[in-house]
Order: C-alpha cells, then sequence, then structure tokens
C-alpha cells in the first residue's frame, strides 16, 4: 500500500535525520555495541596559567622562613654525623697490591698503645705448677677477666684482676687434658643462668661444664662452674683446638692425628636416634676410616702428617676457616644448623703463585715460609675481604672470597674461589732505612718487601677493626719475644693527602717487649665496631668519647699484661704535656694539623680541655688527665690555632639567598660540632623509650639509653658550657653580636661564625636540659605516666627521639605533654601543684614554663571544684576562676588539657564556659583565620592551611560533646519548675545563645557538617543566620543533599522564588540525581516560581524575572518527561543487548538531555514514533512532511504490534492517536488535523475496513474535541477531492464519517436550546453537503437513513 510519502530511508548506517532543534552531534547507535574506551587513554595537556604561577614561585623564595637556630645547629650535628658515618671501609683502603705504610712513633707519648697493668699469676698456681707430671697448659678467658691453667687432668680458674683471687677447680676425672675452649651454648639447651659453656678436651673424652659469668655491684666478676652430665668419646683424636659459634652454639675441634673437622653435638636430652652429647666428622664421615685413625695411633703410626692446627668461625658469613700445619687453609660453610661442606681449599704455594702476580720477588713469601695464624674478617668490616693470614714472617695475607664469579653478600650462599688480595709487608728494621718515592705533590715511603723486622712471628692475632699483635721471638736459643702492635692511622685514612685520593692503609705500629713468651691473649673489651655495616665501622675516632677504648690481655709465664689502645685525644694530650714548652707545643700543633687537620685538632683540643684525656696513672688505673698546665695548653690550642671563617662571593647567584649563608664557618666551629656530635652520637637518633609486655601482659616501659650513660654525656656537656662561658671573650664568634672587621667581607665572616657558634650553644643548653627532663621522668613512674597519655600522643612519645627532644619545636611539645602529666599524677596523689611545678622549674626550667603553672593552677581549681559540687557557691566560684585561668593561656594550651578540662565542666554543668573556652582556644590556634580561606578555596589536600583547619576542628569537636550534654541534661529534667525555667534549661539556653552568636564562621560551617551528620537537618532550617544561607549555598556546588536543603531553608523562610531557583539548578546539575528526583525539582520549582511573593525580601523580583524561570522549568519538565517516557520503553526493549542496556539506562536516567540527543540518539533510531512527535511539539518543529512520514510510520508500526500480539489493530491505534492527542494539546503543526485525518482514514480503509466501529475513526477526534467544523471541512475535502483511495464507491467511508461528525455537530449545538450548527449560514452548508452525500449513491440502507434524518431535523430547523 502507498498512503504517501514514506520516510526517507538512511544513506548509509549512523547517519540520521537532522535533529529538529539548533545545532546537533555525531549520534551514537542505540541497538549496537557500545564503544569501547582505550585501556589508558592518552592525558589531555593541562595548559597552566604560567603568568600567574611565576609570582608565587618568586614569592615563595623571598619569603623562606628563617632557620631557627636550634635547627641550624641540629642540622650541623647531623651533616657531622653523617660525615663521620662515611669513613672507608676496609675494602676501599685496602685494594688489590701491596703496602707496608706504617708510622711508629719515637716518643712514647705519641705511641698508638699503652702498657697498663701486668697482673701477677697466684703463687698457688705456681705450687700446682710445680706438681704437675705429665702436662700443663695456660689460657685466658679475657672477656671475663679470668686465666686458667691446665695441669695434667685438673682445670684451675682464677680472676686475674682480682689481688687475692679464689681458684676455681675442675678435677671430676683422670685423663689428661688437651685443649679448653669458653663458648656460648646454644639456646634453649641450658637454664638462662648458664651464660657460657667450657669444653674441655682430655685424651679420651670430652666435656662440656655450664659456667655462669656475673659482675657484683663493685664490678667483682663472679663465675661458678657446672657439671652438664655430657660428654662425647674423643679417644684416638688428640684433639687440640676447639672453635664455637657464638651464634648457633655449635663446637667444631679437630686433633693432631689428620686435618678432618669435628663437631661436638649436644642437646637438652636424649632422644630416639640422637645421644645427648656426640661427635660427627664432618670431612670424612665412615665409622671405619675414624677407627682405622684411632687404631694407626694406638700403634705408634699415623695415617696423615697434616693435621688442623687453628680453627675460625665467622658468624657473619656462616663459615667456618681451618689452618693445617702445612699452612693450608680450607674454608667450611655452615649451611644450616647440622651441616658443614668444605667448598674451598688453599694450599699456601697456590696463595704464592697468586701474589707472584703482585710483587716480582720477597725473601718474605717463600718455600719456607709458614703461615702462623688465621683471622677472619667480618661482614660488618668489609664486604670483600673475608680472611687474613699472617706468616712466619710478619707478612698479612688479605684473602677474598667469591660466589659464582662475584662477592659473595649472602650468608645463604657458600663462597666458591678464594684468593690472595694484598699483602701487608712488615715495617722496615730501622728508620733509616725509609726511602720515599713521590706521590702526586706528597712523599710517601717506600714499599719495602724484604724486611726482617717480623720474622720468625711464632703467634699473631687480629682484632676488629684492624689492631694486629705479632709475638716475634727476638733470640733463637731462648722463649723471649717482643710484642709488636699495629692499627690503622684513623685519623689519615678518613683525610687523604689528596681530596680525590684513594686512602691508603697507612697504620701507626710500636714495639712493646714482653721477656717472655706468650701463652694466649685475648680482648678484654667489647669487639670495636663503629657502625654496623663496613661503611664507618673502622672509625675509631667518632667512638673515642662514646664508648670504652680497646683493650686486650696477653698471658705470659711472668703475668697477665694489658695493653690499652690510646685515643687520639690522651695522645694529643701526652704530646702537650712532653712537648717542651711553647716551641715544642708549636711543633706537635704543626704535626698534628699536618696529619689530621684543622679541625680534628679543634675537636681533640677542646676534648682535652674539658677532661676527656686519660692516662695511667702511678698506681696502674686508667684516670681522666687533670695537669692543669696540659689543660691550659690544650685551651691556647683551641683559641689560638681554629682557623678564620671565609665568605665565598661566587656562591651569592642571586637574591634568594642571604650572603651570610655563604660563609664558610671556622675549623675551631666544625671542631666544637664535631666534638658535641662524637659526644652524642650513641643518642641522637635512638628512641628515648621503648615499650614491653610482661609476662603477666601488663606494660613496662624502659629506657632506651641507660642513666649512667645519659648522666656521662650530660656532665661531658657540662664541662663543655662551662669551657665556653668562662673563655667566650676569647673566643672569635662568642665575643658578642657587635662584630667589626677590617673590611666588609672580614665583618661578615665573623658574623656567620657568631651565627653558627651561638647556635651550636643554644643547642648545647637545650640538650643539657633535655636530658635533665629525661632523668627526671625515669624518676617518675613512668608506667603510669605513659599510661595516662592519650593514645595518639602516647604513639608519638614512643617515636620520640633524643634529636627531636632537643632540637625539635614537636619533640618540645611531646616533652610538655610529659611534664603534664607528670604534674597531673602528682596532683591526683595530692601533691600541691605549686611545690610539683617549682621543682620541675629548678631541674627543666624550658620544660616548665609560667603558662604551664597557670594551667596547673586551673586544674587545681577545677579539681576543687568537683569536691565542692556543681550546685555550690564555692564550686560555681572556683569553676570561673579556672575558666578565667584557662582564657588567659589559651594560646598555650594542649589538646588533652583541653579535652579534661572540658570533659570536667560538662560534669559541672558549666556548659556555656566550655564552649566559649573551646572556640577561644581555637581562634588563638589559627590566629590568621587561614582554615576560612583554606575552606572557601577548596580544600585542597596539599593545601598548608589545612594544619590550620584541622588543630581547629579538633576543638570544634569538643563543642559537639558539649551539645549532647546539654540535650541529654535537657531530656533529664523538666523545661518549666513553677512556672520558671529550670536550672538546666537556662544552662541550656546560654549554651545555645554561646553557639549561635558566635562570630567564628569556621565553627558554624564545621557545626552545620556536624548537624547534618547527625541527621538534624530540622535544626539547621530553624537557623536564621547568613552562615546558613552561604553554608548551604557553596556546599550546593558539591552535594546534592546540601542544595536539597536548601530550597527547603528558603521554602521554609517563605523565600519561594530562591526555592524555585535551587530546585531548577537541582533538576539541571551534574548531580548523580535519578530522572524521577529531577522530574520532581522541576514541578516543584513550577509550583513554587507560581507562588504569591510574601516576603519582604522578595520584592525586588520583577515579574519578567519570574515568567522566565517558569518558563524554563515547564520546557524542561516537558523534555523531562519524554526522556521519562524513552527510559521506560528501554527498560523492556527486547533489541538491547545485557552489554549494551545498563549503559543506555544509565545515560537517560540521569541529566536531562538536549532535545537533539534524545531525538539522534534514541527515538529515531528506536523507532519510538510517538515520542519523536512529542519532540517534534516541544522543539516547535514545522516540516509537515516529517511529521507526516512520522505519523504514517507510527501507524504501520502500531498496525504490525497489535497484529503480531493477537490484538484489534484499529483500538491500539485509536487509543495512541487519543493520547497523542491530549499530550499534544491538538498542536497545530504536529498534530495536523488535516494530514492525521487523512492517514488515519486511509489506513482504516487499507488495513481495517469492516473492523470495529463504522465511524471510529470520526469518534477518535470527536473524543479529542476537535472542533466539528473543522472536521467537518478535512472530511469534506476529501470527499470532493476523489482521491485515491477514496474513490467511487470507496467515498462511502468518508461518507459516514461525515454523517457522524454532523450528526454530533447538530446535537451539540443543539443542546440546551442553541442554534443548531450555531448559524443558518451553516446549517445550510450542512444541509447541502448532506445531500451530495446521499445523491452520491455510496451510503449502506443504514446511514441512508440516518442521512434522511438528520436532513429532515435540519430542514425543520431552517423552516
Amino acid at each position: 500500500m502507498n498512503i504517501g510519502p514514506a520516510t526517507p530511508q538512511r544513506p548509509l548506517p549512523g547517519a540520521y535525520f537532522a535533529t529538529p532543534g539548533p545545532g546537533g552531534r555525531p549520534a551514537q547507535p542505540v541497538f549496537g555495541r557500545a564503544p569501547t574506551a582505550p585501556a589508558n587513554p592518552a592525558p589531555q595537556p593541562q595548559l597552566a596559567p604560567v603568568a600567574a604561577v611565576a609570582p608565587v614561585a618568586q614569592q615563595q623564595l623571598h619569603t623562606q622562613p628563617e632557620i631557627q637556630p636550634i635547627e641550624r645547629a641540629a642540622r650541623t650535628v647531623n651533616d657531622t654525623l653523617t660525615q663521620e658515618a662515611r669513613y672507608p671501609d676496609l675494602d676501599s683502603y685496602i685494594t688489590q697490591g701491596i703496602s707496608s705504610d706504617y708510622d711508629i712513633p719515637r716518643s712514647n707519648a705519641l705511641a698508638p698503645f699503652q702498657q697498663v697493668k701486668t697482673h701477677n699469676i697466684p703463687d698457688r698456681i705456681f705450687e700446682q705448677y710445680n706438681d704437675a707430671q705429665v702436662s700443663t697448659m695456660f689460657g685466658l678467658f679475657a672477656e671475663l677477666n679470668h686465666a686458667w691453667v691446665v695441669i695434667d687432668n685438673a682445670l684451675y680458674l682464677w680472676d686475674y684482676t682480682h689481688p687475692n683471687p679464689e681458684l676455681k677447680a675442675w678435677e671430676t676425672q683422670s685423663n689428661t687434658i688437651t685443649a679448653v675452649k669458653l663458648a656460648k651454648p646454644r639456646s634453649k639447651v641450658f637454664v638462662p643462668k648458664i651464660t657460657h659453656i667450657l669444653v674441655v678436651a682430655t685424651i679420651n673424652d670430652m666435656y662440656i661444664i655450664g659456667l655462669s659469668y656475673a659482675t657484683g655491684p663493685e664490678g667483682v666478676s663472679e663465675v661458678q662452674l657446672y657439671e652438664t652430665k655430657m660428654q662425647a668419646s674423643v679417644r684416638g683424636l688428640d684433639v687440640r683446638c676447639i672453635e664455637g659459634s657464638a651464634k648457633t652454639g655449635r663446637i667444631f675441634f679437630g686433633g693432631n692425628t689428620n686435618d678432618d673437622v669435628y663437631e661436638l653435638t649436644y642437646q637438652p636430652e636424649e632422644k630416639w636416634f640422637g645421644s645427648k652429647c656426640g661427635t660427627v666428622n664432618h670431612v670424612n664421615k665412615s665409622y671405619l676410616s675414624w677407627n682405622y685413625a684411632a687404631t694407626m695411633v694406638g700403634w705408634g703410626k699415623h695415617p696423615s702428617h697434616e693435621h688442623v692446627v687453628q680453627l675460625a668461625v665467622d658468624d657473619t658469613r656462616n663459615l667456618l676457616y681451618t689452618l693445617s700445619n702445612n699452612s693450608a687453609i680450607r674454608v667450611f660453610h655452615m649451611r644450616n644448623m647440622t651441616a658443614l661442606d668444605c667448598v674451598i681449599t688453599r694450599a699456601f704455594s697456590t696463595l704464592r703463585t697468586q701474589i707472584g702476580h703482585m710483587v716480582a720477588s720477597s725473601q718474605l713469601i717463600a718455600n719456607n715460609t709458614s703461615v702462623v695464624a688465621i683471622a677472619p674478617i667480618t661482614a660488618t668490616e668489609a664486604a670483600r675481604l673475608n680472611l687474613v693470614a699472617i706468616t712466619n714472617t710478619g707478612c698479612r695475607i688479605f684473602l677474598s672470597a667469591t660466589s659464582g664469579g662475584y662477592y659473595a653478600t649472602d650468608i645463604a650462599s657458600a663462597p666458591t674461589s678464594m684468593q690472595a688480595h694484598h699483602v701487608k709487608f712488615p715495617p722496615s728494621n730501622a728508620q733509616s732505612d725509609n726511602t720515599v718515592v713521590p706521590v702526586g705533590a706528597y712523599q710517601v715511603p717506600a714499599i719495602n718487601t724484604n724486611s726482617s723486622s717480623l720474622t720468625l712471628t711464632t703467634k699473631a692475632a687480629r682484632f676488629p677493626p684492624g689492631y694486629f699483635l705479632y709475638f716475634v721471638r727476638t733470640d733463637a736459643n731462648t722463649n723471649a719475644e717482643q710484642l709488636f702492635l699495629s692499627t690503622p692511622d684513623s685519623g689519615r685514612i678518613a683525610r687523604p693527602a689528596e681530596p680525590a685520593a684513594i686512602p691508603r692503609y697507612i697504620e701507626k705500629g710500636q714495639w712493646i717487649p714482653l721477656g717472655n713468651s706468650m701463652q694466649a691473649i685475648g680482648l678484654v673489651s667489647e669487639p670495636f665496631g663503629a657502625s654496623k655495616h663496613p661503611v664507618g665501622f673502622g672509625n675509631e675516632l667518632a667512638v673515642q668519647f662514646d664508648q670504652p677504648t680497646s683493650e686486650f690481655a696477653i698471658l705470659t709465664s711472668s703475668g697477665v699484661h694489658v695493653i690499652r689502645r690510646r685515643r687520639l685525644v690522651d695522645i694529643l694530650a701526652a704530646a702537650m704535656r712532653s712537648g717542651g714548652g711553647e716551641e715544642g707545643l708549636e711543633t706537635e700543633v704543626k704535626n698534628f694539623v699536618r696529619a689530621y687537620g684543622r679541625t680534628e685538632l679543634c675537636a681533640a683540643a677542646l676534648a682535652v680541655a674539658c677532661g676527656q684525656a686519660s692516662d695511667v696513672t702511678h698506681d696502674f688505673r686508667v684516670a681522666r688527665m687533670t695537669d692543669q698546665e696540659t689543660l691550659e695548653f690544650a685551651r691556647k690550642v683551641f683559641i689560638e690555632y681554629g682557623g678564620k671563617p671565609t665568605y665565598n662571593e661566587n656562591l651569592q647567584l642571586d637574591n634568594t639567598t642571604q650572603p651570610i649563608d655563604n660563609v664558610r664557618p671556622s675549623p675551631r666551629h666544625d671542631g666544637v660540632a664535631l666534638y658535641i656530635a662524637r659526644l652524642l652520637r650513641s643518642v641522637w637518633k635512638s628512641q628515648i623509650l621503648k615499650e614491653n609486655i610482661t609476662p603477666n601482659n601488663g606494660l613496662q616501659v624502659e629506657a632506651t639509653v641507660g642513666t649512667a650513660k645519659l648522666q656521662s654525656i650530660q656532665r661531658d656537656l657540662t664541662h663543655l658550657k662551662e669551657f665556653f662561658d668562662n673563655n667566650k671573650s676569647f673566643i672569635e664568634g662568642l665575643s658578642g653580636p657587635e662584630i667589626r672587621g677590617q673590611t666588609p667581607q672580614e665583618e661578615l665572616s665573623l658574623r656567620g661564625e657568631h651565627r653558627a657558634m651561638n647556635a651550636l650553644l643554644n643547642l648545647l643548653k637545650n640538650v643539657i636540659e633535655g636530658i635533665s627532663f629525661v632523668l627526671v621522668l625515669f624518676d617518675e613512674k613512668v608506667d603510669e605516666i605513659v599510661l595516662s597519655l592519650p593514645d595518639d600522643i602516647r604513639q608519638r612519645v614512643r617515636e620520640l627521639t633524643f634529636e627531636s627532644l632537643f632540637s625539635s619545636p614537636h619533640g618540645r611539645d611531646l616533652a610538655k605533654e610529659l611534664v603534664k602529666a607528670i604534674v597531673n599524677r602528682n596532683i591526683q596523689k595530692g601533691s600541691n601543684v605549686d611545690t610539683v611545678a617549682d621543682a620541675l622549674r629548678r631541674r627543666c626550667g624550658s620544660f616548665c614554663s609560667a603558662d604551664d603553672v597557670v594551667i596547673f593552677k586551673a586544674q587545681e581549681n577545677l579539681r576543687k571544684a568537683a569536691d565542692a559540687g556543681k550546685e555550690s557557691e564555692t564550686g560555681r566560684t572556683l569553676l570561673n576562676d579556672s575558666f578565667n585561668h584557662l582564657m588567659r593561656v589559651a594560646s598555650s594550651l594542649s589538646m588533652e588539657v583541653l579535652q579534661v578540662a572540658v570533659e570536667q565542666y560538662i560534669a559541672m554543668e558549666f556548659f556555656a564556659g566550655a564552649i566559649r573556652l573551646i572556640l577561644q582556644v581555637a581562634s588563638q590556634r589559627d590566629r590568621g583565620n587561614r582554615a576560612l580561606g583554606y575552606i572557601k578555596d577548596g580544600m585542597q589536600e596539599t593545601d598548608p592551611r589545612r594544619r590550620d583547619y584541622d588543630r581547629r576542628r579538633e576543638c570544634y569537636n569538643l563543642v559537639h560533646r558539649v551539645i549532647q550534654a546539654v540535650d541529654a541534661a535537657s531530656l533529664a529534667e523538666p523545661q518549666l519548675v513553677d512556672g520558671q525555667f529550670s536550672a538546666t534549661e537556662t544552662r541550656k539556653q546560654e549554651a545555645y545563645d554561646e553557639i549561635n552568636g558566635s562570630t567564628d564562621e569556621v565553627f558554624q560551617i564545621h557545626l552545620y557538617d556536624w548537624y547534618l551528620e547527625q541527621g538534624w537537618s530540622d535544626r539547621l532550617l530553624d537557623i536564621e543566620t547568613d552562615y546558613v544561607v552561604s553554608y548551604l549555598r557553596r556546599k550546593s556546588e558539591e552535594e546534592a543533599r546540601h542544595a536539597d536543603l536548601l530550597w527547603k531553608y528558603y521554602a521554609h523562610h517563605h523565600r519561594f522564588f530562591e526555592a524555585a531557583e535551587v530546585q531548577l539548578q537541582l533538576a539541571k546539575s551534574g548531580f548523580d540525581l535519578t530522572l524521577e528526583q529531577r522530574i520532581r525539582y522541576l514541578s516543584q520549582a513550577k509550583t513554587n516560581a507560581s507562588a504569591r511573593l510574601t516576603s519582604v525580601s522578595d520584592v525586588h523580583l520583577t515579574r519578567q524575572s519570574r515568567q522566565e524561570l517558569l518558563r524554563e522549568a515547564s520546557d524542561l519538565l516537558d523534555l523531562a518527561n519524554i526522556q521519562g517516557d524513552i527510559l521506560e520503553r528501554m527498560r523492556s526493549d527486547a533489541r538491547l543487548g545485557p552489554d549494551r542496556r545498563p549503559i543506555i539506562l544509565r545515560e537517560l536516567n540521569g541529566q536531562v538531555l538536549p532535545l537533539d540527543d534524545l531525538f539522534g540518539n534514541y527515538t529515531d533510531q528506536a523507532g519510538y514514533y510517538d515520542l519523536s512527535l512529542l519532540i517534534y511539539a516541544v522543539a516547535e518543529h514545522r516540516d509537515l512532511t516529517n511529521i507526516r512520514a512520522t505519523w504514517q510510520n507510527l501507524f504501520e508500526q502500531l498496525h504490525y504490534t497489535a497484529t503480531q500480539a493477537n490484538q484489534r489493530p484499529w483500538e491500539v491505534v485509536a487509543d495512541k492517536v487519543r493520547e497523542l492527542g491530549t499530550r499534544l494539546q491538538l498542536n497545530e503543526t504536529v498534530f495536523h488535523v488535516q494530514t492525521v485525518v487523512l492517514l488515519l482514514e486511509t489506513y482504516a480503509y487499507t488495513y481495517q475496513r469492516g473492523y470495529g466501529g463504522p465511524t471510529w475513526v470520526a469518534d477518535v477526534f470527536l473524543d479529542l474535541g476537535v472542533p466539528h467544523e473543522q472536521l467537518v471541512a478535512v472530511l469534506e475535502a476529501i470527499w470532493y477531492n476523489n482521491e485515491a483511495p477514496f474513490v467511487a464507491r470507496a467515498r462511502r467511508w468518508i461518507g459516514q464519517d461525515l454523517v457522524r461528525v454532523c450528526e454530533a455537530w447538530f446535537d451539540e449545538s443543539a443542546r440546551g436550546g442553541g442554534y443548531a450548527f450555531g448559524g443558518v449560514e451553516n446549517a445550510a452548508a450542512i444541509m447541502d453537503l448532506l445531500n451530495q452525500v446521499q445523491t452520491a449513491g455510496v451510503l449502506d440502507q443504514e446511514f441512508l437513513e440516518r442521512t434522511i434524518d438528520l436532513r429532515g431535523r435540519i430542514e425543520v430547523v431552517l423552516r
């Protein structure tokens, strides 16, 4: 069928009709696949306004805050400690090659070591010694201050430091003892009291003896021995060397029968497959080989001439080293707690071959050279070097190990290769043998590879960080030995001759005659270690005031010799004392500066002047040096040789820094900083306290640094402060701020020096007082004090370091919190506040200020008020007194104090005072009102003003607590009592007067936020203040709920036009609102915009503005309703796929879309022709061709749909036309009656001929109220046009509708006595029209009769 012009077909997929609205945009297919966004879309360039940013940056450069003196001094200390920590590691100066740099001072004053005392062997030992029958051995347990002797089968121990020691004997077995070793036990095998174990080997068995070691209050060490019943057979092994692992408790041993390595195993109790104590051969594990070795020894034969002579353990790398009598070195890896794998074997001949690549020839490393000792180099000392082997000619061979071609850094991986890395040759025989060669601008001694000064070294030992002790036999016919000691010259290593040069391995050496042969050697002091990693490990200068100096004990037949490493400060003091007056002093100072630099000289001289130097007294004690002449020499050196500050003009590039910042302080200043840093190095970065959980789940707070250590540091710093106080007028930079120089540069330099020195003095005072505070803290019940702190402050106190306490405002604030906790604790126990505060101010005044005392008094008044009662006159007076005190010091109140005060005020129902105090504290925390600017600028995360806002918010949260308490109290009591407001109601009104009368906008904003969080929006509606409007207006830009509340606020206060404006903006906003919500807002906006003006504030509104708002709301509402229809259609449209449907629904169920989007993207594509007609109406579209095509498509679509659904198509079409006519309000363009009637008549004739009523088309339009005359005119035109399909007899259908319409017109017009058809002319015209229809002969009998009847009635009217 061809009714009329059909809708034009789209030429290409995706090309649609132009949307009947202004403009357009490319449409997305409704039923197609949604376009896939790239996973990582390219960022769009953001163009920043450069011109606006540049001035800000420039302003920031010029407004950098001035560094406070304390912070400047702390930075200096940190820089100094960092520089100290960069001390070269062993690998950096013991490089590939050879060396022989030694400095052997000719004067004892400059000697690096000092013999302290020789402890004689008790006479009872010699008495037992003379009774020996088989063998004797001597040894040392130096770390316990004990020596031991083996006489046949007995072992005796004694404290060699005691003048009349008690002998501890072990005589429980009868076999000859062959070896003794002190070791650390394996964990959880023995009771905690057993701190060490003695491993004793005899010719038949090995025994484990428990040993407890404790130091008494007077420093006397006490040793007790305990039987463990642990022993294992070693028959035939002839055990001579034993070594233990301190980390794992494993015990290894070797004997004279072979070169195997054995392990003595032990466990707390016997098990099924393991005895309590046993032995394991980790080299040859077969029982037959062991039995064979034992049998051969029993027959006097030895299966192997090679055997182990020394064992050494490196726990940091899980390695065990062995040395055989043939100078072969083997490396074993302790893979786990039971395994021991031999990974490397190096014969001495192999090492000689490797050394041959470093030195052409040397008599000291020949075929007859042997290794007399090996010493591990731990991983904390060096990453590459693992071991040093010492030969009988005095050469030291440093060995490095690699794993898989790389230096092993993981203890879990075993090394696979070892080679000679460096050879240190002995010193020259005499000073005259030292020739020099030029190296750069300096002269260094030539390497002597043939010196025999250490030839026939019988024994040797090494201790960290590089102390070597050689025992050299001076006469082959006697046992007389000399001791040669060497140590790295840490001062010269840290300060190379040339700044960019690699540090040289320079050592200081010293000869000490022993007279007798050495029997044993041990380290008395703790092993040295300036750090826990190689870099900085060997820095002796850094710890010379912080750790005890190293001491060694050497046992000979004449006694135990104690030798002490001398500190640089001791050497300088001795040099000053024996320097030979002023001239000698100047020479020594120049030598010192040449070797160590002026800064080190000033630090050492200052230490000497402050009494740090020590020496051995005539009664063999190490004591502080108090010689006044030496102290005066040191003072003179510090003052006169401290150098000058310098100003470098080349560093002044622009105006961003002050010229004084480019002043380089003098070496004197650097020396002071160095001395202070060395005194504080062990505590500077340490936390002040630590928390432990007791076995009863209680809290135990302990100091991380002992009281004695803190007192020692404080004492040394006090001496330093006294030194500066006494010599301030003589020291440049401390004489005063009024400095005059000969030139401007010199004057600027002196000012810079003064600033730097003054900063150090301020830090010095802070540290002294800070230590006093820590001592006061731990004098109290620190557990209770810490528990009384709030959780956040407690966490910060837990993390508080000495550095922060001494130098940062954060640390000072925490200290004040602790002081307040101390005072509060004493107040709770009944102490008087003035007494406690005065005691604190005497010991640490800066931690207890005048404001603190006022706070304490206020707290005491609060406590007394609570005792007096809230209803008493005394109680209210005390409350007001405390309130006045706290208001005076509001700027100093901490959050904790404020919280406590507010809680007490709430308990006393002092609500208004609590609120006023809180607001005052908040105002004092942000005097510049920066928080308000932060809020108005969007509250950015990176805004520095956020801290001010957070601090004020903490206070405002307390107001919430007061409000809750006020409301609770009000509910608990009646509002009126005897017709008058109750006391509680009066206090409530006072509190809310304080709240609502506050001019703090930040507070009001925060309060309104809280109201909304609590769901108290009604409170916000009842407040009449501009703060609410400005708050809601600002918040409306962020959240829809605030905008919703804003229009309700306007409506509540009868400001309907403003409410309508907000509702319209809500409907248009980008908030996450559903379409239904937006339609509701638009409907309400229309209603409010139509309301009558009632408010005085609405007088300025014009009728035009109201009409504009009303029109915009109406248009948008129409569009939203159409979009709602589209949404409902899309929900049930089967053509949408599951992946596309959510996207379409999400787009539609949101913002109101433009007309072009609704038409082009949805109705036109989806074939929603009825909705397209509605869009035509809203868009005032006037193209009748498009409109006609849309109506035609609609009828065809409805017919097809109804047919498929077994419905009556004519009813579906009729209902839809009625619906559209109603919604379009018979729009003269979109619901063009002529067009719609013709299309509907054509449809009825084509598809529904004979279905439905004969005049159902006419009935549709009559139901819609189309004027009769218009409908008659349309049908008449169709009748007379005689166009297909209404030609010939097909005109019957038009005629029937004409009859039906004329009847209806007649009935309606004649009803109520009116004239038919509205007048004679119309009646005559209808009469003629009906005559034409009747005479055409197309009507059936029914309608012919109806026509005749109607004509008759018309004739009656016309008569």
